[in-house]
């Protein structure tokens, strides 16, 4: 069975003509209205849709992980992601599905940034922060495709599983399942796309959302190798406070002078090295529980 599952923010005047176009392509449209105060609930169910609502808006990730594990419930076999403003055409669903069908993929993201996809009225700005947020995504993520930002995915039954992992609440889950189905080993594949931003009003601040998707590569870059992001740091910041309260002890020791701004000096580097070494240690240790935890799923799967 094929599904095809939106995430829904106040669309009311948006969403009809993207689940009308997806019927078409799937067997069954799931919609998650992610706690709209409009008619939202109410177009998508008198469409044919099936709405799952949430009593208060959670984020895009939360909503994404509903319409999984809905999907999942239900026994999807192909699950396709796209958003309810329009901006993704349905039409390329099949362009989408065809690599999961041929068992060349598990996950395939329509790309607008590669040969032959496009993105439609952008804006500059727009186009210079997906630039930017790409080349990063990239490198946190260790996936080397164009769009790592594309909300337009299709999933295999595996790939569904392992997206439930990725723990982002907001937009930053686009990243994070990108990363865990790197991290199972999966194949992910892109096909090009074109994505219209005509009529699209962003549902968030978009320097909010910016912000947002910053501090998810920053964290996910720090998780690859805490000990060396922050506990390198922390020990040269120790060094540093050793260093001042050296020096202080010693002008201490020779006028019986007490330089305050040096103990400051020295304090403040010992407390912010300290953190960081300890912040790495626990990074460290909680990427060791999650592989013995992945290691354990694998094991069970197959024992099964």
């Amino acid at each position: 069975m094929k599904v095809a599952l939106i995430p829904a923010y106040n669309e009311e005047a948006r969403i009809a003509p993207v689940i009308l176009k997806a019927r078409r392509y799937v067997d069954l449209v799931i919609v998650c209205d992610d706690g709209s105060i409009d008619l939202t609930s109410e177009v998508a169910s008198s469409l044919g849709a099936v709405v799952i609502k949430h009593e208060r808006n959670k984020g895009y990730g939360a909503a994404l992980r509903t319409l999984f594990r809905e999907a999942i419930n239900r026994k999807a076999d192909i699950a396709v992601t796209l958003d309810a403003d329009g901006q993704h055409d349905p039409a390329f669903i099949p362009r989408l599905i065809s690599p999961i069908e041929k068992g060349e993929a598990d996950l395939v993201v329509g790309s607008r940034f590669m040969k032959g996809g496009r993105a439609e009225k952008i804006g500059l700005a727009r186009a210079l922060a997906l630039k930017l947020l790409n080349l990063l995504g990239r490198r946190a993520s260790k996936v080397p495709i164009k769009d790592t930002q594309s909300g337009m995915r299709a999933y295999s039954k595996s790939a569904l599983k392992v997206a439930l992992e990725a723990v982002e609440k907001g937009m930053g889950v686009s990243l994070g399942i990108l990363k865990e189905i790197s991290k199972a080993k999966l194949r992910i594949k892109e096909v090009p796309i074109v994505v219209s931003y005509s009529g699209a009003k962003p549902s968030k601040n978009p320097l909010l959302h910016f912000s947002e998707l910053i501090l998810t590569i920053l964290r996910m870059i720090l998780e690859e190798k805490p000990l060396l992001y922050l506990g390198v740091p922390g020990s040269l910041m120790m060094i540093v406070s050793f260093y001042f309260g050296w020096w202080a002890m010693e002008l201490y020791t020779s006028t019986k002078y007490f330089s305050i701004p040096m103990a400051l000096i020295s304090t403040g580097f010992a407390v912010i090295g300290i953190l960081l070494i300890i912040t790495s240690f626990q990074l460290y240790s909680i990427s060791k529980i999650k592989w013995e935890i992945r290691k354990m799923k694998e094991y069970l799967e197959l024992a099964s």
